[in-house]
């Protein structure tokens, strides 16, 4: 107010006053006018008369500054009435000010003390919150009430210097409560003032930030030092894409000395397109996921890169998967392997997925349901499918097929593999599995097990018709598991040895049936043996069989076989009548055996002097068919040479013979010497040359030249191949061909002589090498039976082996193979006699 009325009246009373004077100055000068008037007019009846004049200048004069001052105290009134206005609203914004001035005071725990005039005491505004100082302004003002001695008289101190020259001071206090206070003083406009804050509360603020701190900083240590022992690069990047910090495995995967090496020269893991594409996705997305090449100290690998935009730039890890893609490339050949592989499969296979669509199918499910492959590749739900086939009458017919179909369904929410058997329309079996996939969907599986039904039908029957066997059988036979416990016996067993059925039945071990048995034939070895094979440890089992003459004068045969699943199949056969037979069989083998060796001998004996009486017939014969001795005429020519014919023939029989005897008395003794095979052969051919002719038949002869010789007894050797040809030749039909070869097979002379004609009957050959086995083939003579015999006998002597190989009607070919050394060979000239004679 004071300031508006200094402002305002004292301009308008200055102005009326001057006003005032004015108007009285012309009131004055008008009644000095008129007394001039009168004066020079003094006449009494004049109507100018000069009191009236001034008394009417006058009245003017004071009506004029009336309605002057009227004017002038209107106006003065209204401006009055507007600064009054304006000083009312700039009062009362003078005390938002000031309130809201003291609320910031008062607010932010704080309190300060302000000094005005010297003569007023100062003003204490705020509070400090944590009581740490007293709110009352006495108790305030005595500092050494609530500080510590040396902090009271810092502060006083300070107050004074700030009081005295608005030194301004910053000081830490310390309370009797342990607290601390700071207290800061400024000079403002003239006007000194303190303010105080109590630091308690943010030194514990500060402490919990210093921990907070420094447990990210151990944090960040340690995250950076596993980070560091990764083997995968890792980087972080500033705001312009320059590295600020990256691990060991991409200082070695930039090939650097140091991480800060690799900083400094700004070393990218990340070739330029790759870069580039994760700055592209970061326009999208925060975090970018990427899999790119990385060429890593010189070799091509394939990085599955994140990258994660941050408040100050970007960090980003690579992890190594080309092993990873490698397994998944050999995982998607090995799947795909798999499907191949199910599609050969006779067993019908389906996978369905989490959605239960259709993911794969073999060749076999397509084929047993008949549905067409653009609705399989379609990957059709699993209840299309099911309703596709019921469409088709393939499935089992069911009363509620929905409710059918849900509890088929259901295998998609179950944890084990379920099992289903359908019995078709058209006859077959299925066994179908449905085995859950932990990642979710079903892999079902369609057996047709109608074959092995009636394969399991069938078997049954043959095991009851094999029980049945078995209960008939005359011999004796027990099964005895892995653990010695018999599993199976027939009746004959139990009769053999006397055993109670309810005994056998119970399962009793090896041991307790060794020791009922044990009864009727005491042969502890025997029994330990049986008992070895059937509940014995050794690596390998082995069969065992023997004999047993038990004690009632019953001779038994038992063997042990071992079985697949572990068990041991014992028999026991009574061959006590077979003994006894065999007895009088070998009584009887002997004495036939003792009249073969005096047949043999009368037979040497009878050879041996026959020998003489032919050689004189044929030396005579000689001697008539020599015309020096006489002409003779074409009769007795021809029977001349029939004599000699004949007698040639029975002189090879007795030669024969005689070998026979020698071989079987084992005194033949081989003359070694090297042999010309091919000079050897042509020999044997020249001797039956004759009989070539006359059956008009064709020598086929295939003889290498570089054969070479081997070491044998040459004449027993070409009257081998003499018989061998001879024989061909008796056998040969006419026109035929007789075919003769020779080679070498390692360490073996190969002979072999092979005929055209009717060939032997298979159920003959075993018989063709004994003696005096003769067979007549058609219109053929056949000889004495001897000559093969002794071709054997010749073989063998050499240390070597014949064989002969016929069909009927085809021939036969005879091969005969020696060794080319006979002194590395084992040659015992007594072992066919020994075995002829045994």
């Amino acid at each position: 107010m004071t300031a508006s009325k200094g402002r305002w009246g004292i301009p308008s009373l200055r102005w009326i006053s001057t006003f005032t004077a004015a108007s009285l100055t012309t009131v004055m000068v008008s009644a000095v006018a008129c007394s001039a008037v009168a004066v020079a007019d003094p006449d009494p009846a004049s109507v100018y008369n000069p009191h009236d004049i001034m008394l009417t200048a006058a009245l003017v004069g004071v009506m004029t500054v009336a309605v002057a001052c009227a004017v002038l105290l209107m106006r003065a009134r209204s401006r009055a009435a507007e600064i009054v206005d304006r000083t009312r609203a700039e009062n009362a914004d003078l005390r938002v000010q000031i309130d809201r001035s003291e609320g910031l005071l008062n607010a932010g725990d704080q309190l300060t003390l302000a000094w005005g005039r010297p003569d007023e005491p100062p003003m204490l505004m705020g509070t400090l919150g944590s009581g740490a100082a007293p709110a009352a302004r006495a108790q305030f003002m005595a500092f050494g009430s609530w500080l510590t001695h040396e902090s009271a008289a810092r502060l006083e101190h300070a107050i004074d210097e700030l009081r005295s020259s608005g030194l301004g001071f910053d000081l830490e206090l310390a309370t009797h409560a342990d607290g601390s206070i700071e207290a800061v003083g400024r000079a403002s406009g003239g006007q000194p003032f303190v303010r105080f804050r109590d630091l308690s509360e943010e030194r514990t603020r500060h402490a919990e930030l210093r921990e907070h701190f420094e447990v990210l900083s151990e944090t960040v240590t340690g995250l950076r030092t596993l980070l560091d022992a990764l083997d995968m690069p890792v980087w972080v990047k500033d705001r312009n894409g320059r590295l600020n910090w990256v691990n060991a495995a991409y200082t070695r995967a930039v090939e650097m000395a140091s991480a800060e090496e690799a900083i400094r020269q700004g070393a990218e893991l990340l070739d330029g397109n790759g870069c580039k594409a994760i700055m592209r996705a970061h326009s999208d997305r925060a975090v970018v996921a990427e899999r790119l090449p990385v060429i890593v100290a010189g070799s091509r690998r394939v990085y599955d890169v994140v990258d994660v935009a941050l408040a100050e730039g970007t960090a980003g890890l690579a992890t190594d998967v080309s092993a990873l893609e490698a397994v998944q490339s050999e995982l998607r050949r090995t799947v795909d392997f798999h499907a191949r592989t199910l599609d050969q499969l006779a067993t019908a296979v389906a996978i369905f997925g989490a959605d239960k669509k259709l993911q794969f199918y073999n060749a076999a499910y397509r084929a047993l349901w008949g549905l067409d492959a653009k609705f399989l590749d379609s990957h059709p739900e699993d209840g299309i499918v099911l309703d596709e086939i019921r469409a088709a009458r393939k499935l089992p017919e069911q009363a509620d097929f929905r409710g059918w179909k849900r509890d088929m369904l259901a295998a998609y929410h179950a944890v084990e593999a379920r099992e289903y058997w359908w019995h078709l329309p058209d006859g077959q079996t299925l066994r179908v599995i449905a085995n859950p996939h932990p990642q979710g969907g079903v892999t079902y599986v369609y057996e047709n097990v109608t074959e092995r039904l009636e394969l399991e039908q069938r078997n049954n029957s043959l095991l009851r018709v094999q029980g049945e066997t078995l209960d008939h059988l005359s011999e004796g036979v027990a099964v005895f598991g892995s653990d010695g416990k018999m599993r199976l016996w027939n009746p004959s067993f139990a009769a053999l040895w006397k055993l109670e059925k309810e005994t056998l039945s119970s399962s009793p071990h090896i041991a307790d049936v060794i020791s009922l048995c044990g009864l009727m034939h005491e042969a502890p070895e025997t029994w330990r043996r049986l008992q070895q094979a059937v509940a014995g440890l050794a690596d390998s089992r082995i069969r065992l069989s023997g004999r047993m003459d038990r004690r009632d004068g019953s001779v038994l045969e038992y063997a042990t076989v071992p079985l697949p699943d572990g068990a041991t199949l014992v028999t026991f056969v009574n061959i006590t009548d077979t003994v006894n037979v065999e007895r009088a069989l070998t009584d009887k083998a002997e004495a036939l055996m003792e009249a073969d060796r005096t047949k043999t001998d009368f037979v040497g004996l009878v050879s041996y002097e026959l020998r003489s009486p032919l050689t004189n017939i044929i030396g005579f014969a000689h001697l008539l068919d020599d015309p020096r001795f006489g002409d003779l005429n074409d009769k007795q020519r021809d029977y001349t040479h029939h004599i000699m014919s004949s007698s040639q023939a029975l002189m090879a029989i007795v030669d024969d013979i005689l070998d026979l005897a020698t071989i079987d008395a084992g005194i033949m003794q081989l003359q070694l010497s090297e042999v010309d095979i091919v000079g050897t052969v042509h020999a044997a051919i020249e001797g039956v040359k004759d009989r070539i002719e006359a059956g008009r038949l064709t020598l086929d002869a295939d003889l290498p030249t570089d054969i070479g010789s081997f070491e044998a007894d040459e004449k027993r050797i070409r009257q081998l191949l003499f018989n061998l040809i001879a024989n061909a030749v008796r056998f040969s039909s006419d026109g035929g061909t007789v075919h003769v070869a020779t080679a070498r097979d390692g360490d073996e002379v190969v002979f072999t002589v092979a005929d055209e004609g009717a060939g032997i009957p298979e159920e003959q050959i075993r018989s063709v090498f004994d003696r005096f086995y003769a067979r007549r083939q058609g219109p053929h003579r056949s000889g004495a039976g001897l000559g093969l015999s002794v071709v054997k006998s010749f073989v063998e002597l050499h240390g070597g082996k014949i064989a002969i190989d016929s069909v009927a009607g085809r021939g036969t070919t005879v091969t005969c193979r020696f060794p080319v050394n006979q002194r590395q060979t084992s040659n015992r000239p007594d072992a066919i006699g020994a075995e002829r004679r045994g």
